[in-house]
């Protein structure tokens, strides 16, 4: 028995060298990722829920290899020893579905390869995109395996495939290699948005294009644009010409802005803004201008008792339903003038007539501006849209409640009768982030607003912390769609749009990296930043 035990020992401990040599031994770093650089992303130790065929290959020429680091990061590797893979001159992108074919042709002419549509065969350094049977799973999830010179990205929908070709994009960067091993990865968060502001500043169309693919490779999935307000009327429109600015985007324009941004997964959310900031609509309409009792105009201000006021901007509500294809419609309901003062039934008899006539004897002006935004809702309902309004558009204590499935653009709690988010969120409503704390890119400064930090956000901000710097219990996580970085242009030339681009850049990666990945970060704010620098 002690011979036996001895001999046991003995092999116990040969082996624990072997492998003790295994782990040491190992080839080129820069072959095997970023070995000198910290960790990102969930590394395991072992393939987790891979068949054995779909595991990457142990050799003992390699070390083993590291997490990509990638903004936003990716939830998690599993490490394997390998070399890696590079894009190489003479290698192929092919994919196993022709619905895959957009984005095997994006990222070939990225990386410099050969596209070569559907094929079955495998070689040497193919890069190969497929659609997965997981109808389950998050249809922007992805499985990235890199393996014996090889690299497969699949998922159970074309956006997934997507977001997995911008992993591996960042990871090649400038001469990279994407480490051996099999990514896992799909985001918190289904809405990943920025808004941009082009109705009180003009924004050329290049300028917006290179924001869509700026908005992609990080995996970003809306772009709303506001482009209406009391400054300009920034889009073309035929039912309503009287009312475009001299700057403005053509239809032509803005279907390609669309059309890029679909060929990127990202969805073009438009706002026309009623029943306040129609300032450029008024200014060809006069006679649709709120006025008091005492016949003082109000900006920006549309008096909804007239029918005439209903008809504008149904009117271009039906207009753009063709131009703008995707989901989301933002119908705005914030800062209606009519409502900050303190008697409005008083300021504004017509209104209140109105909401009388309609709601009956007790209805208030704030149940007649409910009303409108139902109505508005109503319009964009019949297009197959799902409509959201700024939370300061949802009124405590009226008759006439907002509809149920209006969405809750969440972004201050400054307004006269602010609500908490609780309160929205404890009626089952649906919210969208914007936090005006941290969110909120305003030129110019005006009031309160400083220009958001990247470093505030990656350290402070969580998708529940909805207003101030306070988060939402977590029961409400699941209500909480997303979140969206907003540039605001209250005083225009306070910067250019290059300005613009700079100032905005790291916040947005210090956003999309806390809506993708609801964990807190691995990597420190400079490590954060440094990433950013080289990545470009």
């Amino acid at each position: 028995m002690l011979v036996v035990a001895m001999a046991v020992a003995l092999v116990v401990i040969a082996a624990g060298v072997s492998l003790g040599l295994w782990a040491a031994s190992g080839g080129d770093g820069g072959a095997t990722g970023p070995e000198a650089r910290p960790s990102q992303g969930r590394t395991a130790a072992a393939p987790h829920g891979t068949s054995p065929e779909d595991s990457p290959s142990p050799s003992r020429s390699y070390a083993l290899s590291k997490a990509p680091r990638t903004i936003p990061a990716v939830r998690e590797h599993t490490a394997a020893r390998g070399p890696g893979w590079r894009p190489a001159s003479g290698n192929r992108v092919v994919v196993d579905d022709p619905a895959l074919a957009d984005e095997g042709r994006l990222v070939a002419g990225e990386l410099g390869l050969a596209y070569e549509g559907e094929k079955d065969d495998r070689r040497a350094g193919d890069l190969r995109l497929t659609l997965n049977e997981d109808k389950g799973a998050n249809p922007e999830s992805y499985v990235m395996t890199v393996r014996g010179g090889r690299v497969e990205i699949s998922g159970p929908a074309d956006a997934g495939v997507f977001y997995g070709t911008r992993t591996l994009k960042q990871e090649v960067h400038d001469g990279g290699t994407a480490p051996e091993g099999v990514v896992r990865d799909e985001p918190a968060k289904a809405q990943r948005g920025f808004m941009l502001d082009i109705a009180r500043k003009n924004f050329t169309a290049d300028w917006i294009e290179d924001r869509v693919r700026e908005l992609g490779d990080l995996k970003f999935n809306q772009l709303g644009l506001h482009f209406s307000d009391d400054q300009g009327f920034r889009i073309e429109s035929d039912s309503h010409p009287e009312i475009v600015s001299q700057q403005h985007l053509t239809k032509a324009q803005v279907r390609k802005i669309v059309d890029l941004a679909e060929s990127r997964h990202i969805t073009v959310v438009p706002e026309i803004d009623s029943p306040g900031h129609l300032g450029a609509v008024i200014d060809a309409h006069p006679d649709l201008q709120l006025r008091t009792a005492q016949g003082s105009a109000v900006q920006g201000a549309i008096d909804i008792s007239k029918s005439e006021s209903a008809d504008i901007v149904d009117d271009l509500l039906n207009e753009y339903a063709d131009l703008f294809p995707g989901g989301p419609w933002h119908l705005g309901g914030d800062e209606y003038q009519a409502l900050v003062r303190s008697d409005p039934e008083a300021s504004f008899p017509q209104l209140a007539s109105a909401a009388r006539e309609r709601y009956g004897s007790g209805a208030t002006v704030a149940d007649l501006t409910t009303g409108w935004l139902n109505d508005r809702a109503d319009t964009v309902r019949k297009h197959q849209r799902t409509p959201r309004a700024w939370n300061d558009g949802f009124f405590r204590g009226t008759s006439v409640k907002a509809d149920k499935d209006i969405q809750v653009a969440y972004w201050t709690g400054k307004e006269i009768g602010a609500r908490q988010p609780a309160e929205y969120l404890g009626e089952g409503r649906k919210v969208i982030n914007y936090n005006d704390e941290f969110l909120y890119y305003v030129l110019g400064q005006p009031q309160t607003f400083v220009y958001p930090t990247g470093q505030r956000i990656y350290e402070q901000w969580t998708p529940r912390v909805l207003r101030g710097t306070t988060a939402v219990p977590e029961r409400y996580d699941g209500q909480i769609l997303g979140g969206s970085f907003a540039v605001w242009c209250d005083l225009a030339d306070s910067q250019t749009q290059d300005q613009v681009a700079a100032g905005i850049r790291m916040p947005l990666r210090a956003t999309v990296q806390k809506l993708w990945d609801p964990d807190k970060p691995e990597l420190s704010w400079a490590e954060f930043r440094a990433l950013a620098d080289r990545l470009g």
